[in-house]
C-alpha cells in the first residue's frame, strides 16, 4: 500500500476511501464543468435548460458549481438536452479537445467499411489471424453450398453452419416469415447480425450463405475479412435441376422465362463472387468427386490446419 506523511512527518499508510472520495469530489467538479461548458457553447440560459430537462434551476447551480450530487437520470436528461452523451460529461477526455473522442465519434457514425480499415490501421492482424479457420461457401441455389458444407465439416470434424438457421434461431420464425414481415431490408439486417456473431462465437467453422449477400457490400467485406471464401461454381442448367431434385419447383413454376433469369442472375453476380478466394466447379461432377476436390483445395490454400486434414 502506497504511504504518506503526516504533517509531523510520520508515515502513514493512504487510506482507500479518502482516495475514493477525492475522485468523486473530482468527477463531480468535472461533470460541472463541463455541463456549464456546454451550455455556454449553445448560448441556453440554465432557466431554458431547465425547462428542457425538466432539472430544477436550483439543483442545476448546484451541479455546475462541483456541489450537486446528481443523480444518473437526471444528469442524463442534461446530457439529452445539450445534445450531448452522458460520458462526454464524465469523462476523463475533455470533449472539445480530446483526439481519442473525435476519433470515437466518427467512427461510431462510419460505415462498416471504414470501421474495418480504421481497425485495421490501429491494430493490423495477419489475413490469416483474422479468418481463423472459418471457410464461408458463397454461389448460387443449387451450387452444392448445404451438401458439400455438411460433408466437409464431418470429415474436418467441425461445425456446419446455415446462415438461414442463425437468423431463424435469431428471429424465432422461418425465414420466409421473416422476408413476409420484415421484408428484404429486415432480413438483410438480420444476416448482417448473424454473420457477426458467427464471427464472435466460432473460431473454427464451415459456413454457407444464401445466394444474395454477396449483393450487400458490407456483410461481404465482413464475410471476406473474416473467412476462407470459396464460390462454388456450377452451369446455369445444373443450379436449376439441383433445385429442382431437392422438390422445389418454385423456379420454374409458372415462368417459361425462368431459365434466362437464372442466367442473368448469375451473370449480375459473376464479379461479386469472383471476389472470393477460391473457386470450385461443382459442374459435371459427383457429391463424392466435388467433396475430394473441396478438400484438396482446402488444403492446398491452408484454410485448415493440417491436423484437421488428416
Amino acid at each position: 500500500m502506497a504511504e504518506i506523511t503526516n504533517f509531523r512527518g510520520e508515515s502513514t499508510p493512504n487510506n482507500p476511501a479518502d482516495d475514493a472520495e477525492a475522485s468523486v469530489k473530482d468527477l463531480i467538479a468535472r461533470v460541472g464543468d463541463r455541463v456549464r461548458k456546454a451550455r455556454e457553447r449553445r448560448g441556453i440560459p440554465r432557466r431554458v435548460l431547465s425547462e428542457i430537462s425538466g432539472v430544477s434551476p436550483r439543483y442545476l447551480a448546484q451541479l455546475e458549481a462541483g456541489e450537486g450530487n446528481i443523480s444518473i437520470g437526471l444528469l442524463q436528461r442534461v446530457a439529452v438536452a445539450l445534445d450531448h452523451r452522458i460520458e462526454w460529461l464524465v469523462g476523463e477526455d475533455d470533449p472539445w479537445t480530446s483526439d481519442a473522442m473525435r476519433v470515437a465519434d466518427l467512427f461510431r457514425v462510419a460505415n462498416t467499411e471504414v470501421q474495418q480499415t480504421v481497425l485495421q490501421a490501429l491494430n493490423p492482424e495477419p489475413e490469416q489471424v483474422m479468418r481463423a479457420q472459418r471457410i464461408c461457401l458463397v454461389g448460387l441455389r443449387g451450387a452444392g453450398k448445404s451438401t458439400l458444407g455438411a460433408r466437409l465439416g464431418e470429415v474436418l470434424d467441425v461445425p456446419f453452419v446455415e446462415l438461414n438457421a442463425e437468423i431463424e434461431e435469431q428471429s424465432g420464425m422461418p425465414v420466409d416469415e421473416v422476408m413476409a414481415l420484415y421484408g428484404q431490408e429486415g432480413y438483410r439486417k438480420l444476416e448482417a447480425q448473424a454473420v457477426s456473431r458467427v464471427i464472435a462465437t466460432h473460431e473454427t467453422l464451415i459456413l454457407a450463405v444464401a445466394g444474395g449477400i454477396v449483393a450487400e457490400p458490407e456483410t461481404y467485406k465482413s464475410l471476406l475479412s473474416n473467412f476462407h471464401t470459396i464460390w462454388l461454381r456450377a452451369s446455369p442448367a445444373e443450379h436449376m435441376d439441383r433445385v429442382r431434385a431437392q422438390g422445389d419447383e418454385r423456379p420454374m413454376a409458372g415462368n417459361p422465362e425462368a431459365m434466362e433469369q437464372l442466367k442473368s442472375i448469375l451473370k449480375s453476380r459473376e464479379a461479386l463472387y469472383d471476389k472470393a478466394r477460391a473457386q470450385l466447379d461443382t459442374a459435371g461432377q459427383t457429391i463424392d468427386a466435388s467433396l475430394e476436390s473441396l478438400l484438396e483445395l482446402v488444403k492446398e490454400r491452408g484454410f485448415v490446419t493440417q491436423q484437421q486434414i488428416q
